[in-house]
Formats: structure tokens, sequence, C-alpha cells
């Protein structure tokens, strides 16, 4: 089924649903008032009713019955409500992907906050920002996520083949897992969960000191001795064997007592735990169902298994938080807070529950955020896989070397009417591309530079087939001045390409295993127009001795220029330069193709556009 008409039947059938749920809400709201109603009206007549009617127990049985059935409707009413906020939750979801099928992304986060304008390749590639790669596949319930997802996009260098085939493998099943992604997509509809904040907390939690005597089991044996001993005390009260200003006594003394042996403690873990509940239970959901889902990819198996491990101790971690927090809230009800601590040493067994929380749990809580966080990320990739059906897996090769192959390769951004290209690297080879304006090589470069990245990931590419190596990957193709900093154009360009020289010198890798080794990463740069910032005779000689420095380290090239005389490289070492361009046809219109071909473009299209400009203004 197509895509749009997939959301399409989801939604319908969801607010069909949602009406129908709406529907049962308004009738049994009013069966609830009718039934209360009848209850106390029954409990009046049992008042009134022996002057009037006689019997009375008949009556209050009858409002026996008519409670029950309103406590009974109530109930159905509460599951029909949860049941409609689930359709409604789901089907937003569901309008949300529909307009990412329409290029609407402003529903999602756009990761400006992980924008670097250092970075080898984010800036060049618009990872990051309005309408970026980033915002397109974003799902992320929880900064943890956002963070994971940015990090998988931005590697420098690509990871260990093992890696990137369980990436791809996990992603592949989340696609075909729609209802599991659906249902995780609803707890971030609220908002995104911040695990910074649940980090902080935790890390607070692990700090904060509280007196240990509460675990001990000579505290436990005083306290359920304290607690019989007043229910006693209770007792004799009831059956006047002691006074009430003894009961009194008593039971302050005890409230007292409680209170200040625990105050201390308790305000301190109000004051580490405090704002964090919605997060929390939001966070309970999330592990629950991560932790009840069955996987076969071994990358999901691991992070599943790591929130699961020993009897779902996640989950026992997050509920138990949670029931604290509600502990805890429960003392600001006054009169509960003293009969609670009076008759069950409330505050006591709460600073216990806190203490058995914090050394069962706090130490491995960083872990179990850090796998929710990751699983989140695959949960964007996966709706990314599923949302671009068109794209395919690409092939990684074991060689050492820079190298491409690519047949029908386009940029993602473009959509249906992009013009697909084949072309090929090979390994310290240079390519010069040469075009119009707006004949496509930008977008072509940026095509090949942004289909690397979405390999890396584990995420398909979109090309008919794309055959690629493990190289670490350099751009400058959005270079821009400084004024604040007192940094020109021309200079933002010179600092840009010592940070390329610096990236591109022979260092430390990674094997495929991703441990350490002493081979050298071999270098794939993609450069659009170098030294633009200065006159086109000085432009020239500054490329062509880059070009013919950087040649000599362990690069490949990928370089877009106007200038026609660059392309002579290739004349002079056709065994390392090579020259490709965008052609386009000048008539009375302009006919682009958007097609690379090998040679040097002929024909520029600046001086026609501008005589169109000059003979269309008045």
């Amino acid at each position: 089924m197509p895509l749009k008409a997939f959301y399409g039947e989801k939604i319908a059938t969801l607010k069909s649903e949602t009406a129908r749920l709406r529907g049962y809400g308004k009738r049994f709201v009013t069966a609830e008032l009718l039934l209360f109603g009848a209850a106390a009206a029954c409990v009046a007549a049992s008042i009134w009713g022996p002057d009037l009617w006689g019997r009375s127990w008949t009556w209050l049985a009858a409002g026996a019955v008519a409670l029950a059935a309103y406590l009974a409707v109530r109930w159905q009413d509460v599951s029909m409500s949860q049941r409609r906020a689930d359709c409604e939750r789901r089907l937003h979801v569901y309008e949300r992907e529909r307009a990412y099928l329409d290029g609407d992304y402003s529903p999602f986060a756009d990761g400006r906050q992980f924008v670097d304008d250092q970075h080898p390749f984010a800036v060049d590639l618009d990872l990051f920002g309005t309408a970026s790669l980033f915002q397109r596949i974003n799902r992320a319930v929880t900064s943890g996520g956002e963070a994971a997802l940015a990090a998988m996009l931005s590697e420098p260098e690509p990871p260990a083949l093992q890696v990137i085939a369980r990436r791809r493998e996990a992603v592949r099943e989340l696609a075909d897992n729609e209802p599991l992604r659906t249902a995780f997509c609803t707890y971030g509809l609220e908002g995104t969960i911040d695990e910074t904040r649940v980090g902080q907390v935790v890390a607070a939690a692990k700090a904060v000191s509280v007196a240990r005597w509460p675990l001990t089991r000579w505290s436990s044996v005083v306290a359920w001795t304290a607690i019989i001993a007043f229910a006693a005390a209770f007792a004799a009260y009831l059956l006047d064997r002691l006074t009430e200003g003894q009961l009194m006594l008593w039971a302050t003394a005890q409230f007292t007592l409680v209170t200040l042996a625990c105050s201390h403690s308790l305000r301190q873990a109000t004051q580490v735990l405090t704002g964090i509940r919605s997060a929390l239970e939001r966070y309970q959901r999330l592990v629950r169902l991560i932790a009840e889902s069955q996987f076969s990819s071994q990358l999901l198996v691991s992070l599943r298994d790591d929130l699961a491990a020993d009897g779902h101790n996640a989950q026992a971690s997050f509920r138990e938080l949670t029931a604290i927090l509600d502990a805890l809230d429960r003392r600001g009800n006054f009169l509960a807070f003293i009969v609670f601590n009076v008759f069950a040493l409330s505050d006591y067994f709460l600073v216990r529950r806190f203490l058995r929380w914090q050394e069962r749990y706090v130490g491995q809580m960083s872990s179990w955020v850090e796998a929710v966080g990751r699983f989140d990320a695959f949960v964007s990739m996966g709706t990314f896989c599923f949302n671009e059906p068109q794209a395919t897996d690409a092939e990684w090769l074991d060689d050492g070397s820079v190298t491409l192959e690519a047949l029908g390769l386009w940029h993602p951004f473009v959509g249906a009417k992009a013009v697909r290209n084949d072309f090929s690297l090979a390994d310290q080879h240079y390519y010069i591309i040469t075009g119009a304006n707006m004949a496509g090589k930008s977008t072509f470069l940026r095509a090949i530079g942004i289909n690397v990245v979405l390999a890396r990931a584990g995420l398909p590419v979109f090309a008919e087939t794309l055959r690629l190596s493990r190289f670490a990957l350099f751009t400058s193709m959005r270079t821009t001045d400084d004024l604040t900093h007192g940094i020109s154009y021309f200079n933002a360009e010179l600092l840009r390409l010592r940070q390329l020289l610096q990236a591109v010198r022979p260092r430390t890798g990674h094997d495929h295993a991703g441990a350490d080794s002493t081979t050298p990463l071999p270098t794939l740069i993609i450069l659009d127009e170098i030294l633009k910032g200065t006159n086109s005779l000085d432009k020239l000689n500054g490329s062509r001795l880059f070009l013919e420095h950087i040649a000599q380290l362990p690069v490949t090239g990928v370089i877009a220029t106007h200038d026609l005389e660059l392309s002579r490289m290739a004349d002079e070492k056709p065994d390392r330069f090579h020259a490709f361009c965008f052609e386009i046809s000048l008539a009375d219109s302009i006919t682009y193709t958007y097609r690379i071909t090998p040679g040097v473009a002929r024909n520029q299209n600046a001086t026609h556009l501008l005589r169109q400009i000059l003979n269309s203004t008045p």
C-alpha cells in the first residue's frame, strides 16, 4: 500500500474510533449521574423511609446496588477514556507522518543544538537545522535519543563494519514493526523527556547523604514494636482502658520522634527528586515497552537485555522511584501526614524505601538511561527507513581504500523530481567538476556526502546501488565570514583549508574490528569552489597549488569549480585527475539536464541570465 494511503487509512480509522469512544463517554457520564443520584436518593429514603414507606433496609440494599452499578460504570468510563486518549495520541503520530510525506518537518525537532561550525562535514551537508537530515529522521522521545541520533549521523570517521551491519539490522527490524514504533512515539507528544535532567537527578540521588540506620535490623524491630504497641493502646482506648489524654500523649510522642528522626533525610530526598515526576512516569512506560518486546536483531536484543536483566531491574527501579515520589507528595496532606506517621511510622518506612532504592538501583540508572536513548534513536531511524521505501541498503567493501561506486545516486532532499546519476571514485584520484550556475554541481556533491553519512549510520541510501568502503570524510562547501571576530571570508576559507590539511594528515584510525590500528584511514574530501574569496588568477594558482599538495596524501577528492582552467589538470595528469561536468543548453531559454558526464563544461549562464534580467527590466 502506498504510504500516504497507509497513513490516511490509519488516520480515518482512528478518527472514527475516537468519535465512537467520545460518544460512549457522554453516555457513561449520563449513566454515572443517574446512578449516583439514585444511590443518594435510596440513602435518603432509608433515613426518612420508616415514617413514610417502612422497611428502610430495602432502600439501603437498593442504594448499595445503585452505588455498585455507579462504580462499575465509572470504571468502564475511566477505561474508555484511556482508550480514547491512546487513540488520540496514535492519531497525532500518524498525522505527523503524513505531514512528513507532504514535506512538512516542523513537528520534529531540528537538532540545531548540535550544529558545530568546526565539524568536518555536518554544516556543509545540512545535517542539523531547519529541514535538515536530522529533522527529517528525528522522532526522538528523549533528549538522549536526539543526542544518540546526532552522534551516529556526525561520526567523523566510520565505525567498524560489524557495527554498521548491526545498526542496519536493527533499523530494518524496527522499520517492519510499525505498531511498536507508533506506541513508542506517542510518549513524546507531551514534549521531549529531558534525560539530562533525569541523569542529574540520578547523580544527585547517588551522592545524597542519608542516614543509614533505617536499614538496620534493630530499627525495623523497634519500628514494628512501636506500631503494634500503639495499635494495642488504641484498642485499649476503645475499650475504655486508656484515657484520651494518655492516648494523645503517646500519639504526640510517636509522631514527634519519627518526624525528627526522618525529616532531614526526606527533605534531602525531596530536594533531589523535585521536578522529574512527569518524565519518570513516561520513562517508566518506555522501559516497560522495550523490556516486554521481542526482537531478533543482535543490537536490539542487547539493548532490551540491558533493561530487562535480573528480573526487569530497570522497570522495577523506575516504578519504585515513581512510588517514592508519590509518597513524598502525600506528605503534603497534613492530616494524612499526621495519621500515617502516628499509626504506621510512614516517614521511617519512606526513608528505608529510598535507601533500598539507592542501594539496589541508582548505580545502574545511568546505563539504563543511555540504553533507552540509543533505542530511541533507532526508533527514529526505523521510521525514516519505513517512510523512504525507495531507498536501498549500501554494500560495504573491506579494501582499506577510498572506493565509491554509485548507480542512480540522488539527493534525498530533492524528492521524486531528482535526476539520478552514476558515478565512481577510485582511491587517491581527483574529480574536477565544472558547470554553469544552478546546473547541479553543489547538489551532486552533497548527494555523495549525505549518502555516505546515511550508509555509515546503518540507514538506507538514495541510490539504485551504492558500494563503498570505510573512509574519513571532510567537506568545504559553505565557508562564511565572522565579522564579530574579525575573520573575513577569504580568511575563513584559509582556516577551513588548514583544518582540512590537519584532518587528512596520516593518523591512527580503527581497524575493522574497532581496535586501534597504525594504518592511516584514507579520506574523501569534497570541495565546492576552492578560494572563492580572491581574484580569478590568484584563485586558479592557489587551487592548483592546493590540489598538487593534497595529492601527495592518502586522500581522494571531488572538487566543483567554475574555473574551467583548473580542469586542465586532467590533461596534465590523467592518471590522477579527471574532468567531469554538468552541461546546459543555451537558446532562448536554458535547459538543465542535471546529469554528470565526462569532460569540461562548454556553456556558462551568468551573462545569459543577466542579459535576460536587463532586457526584462523597464
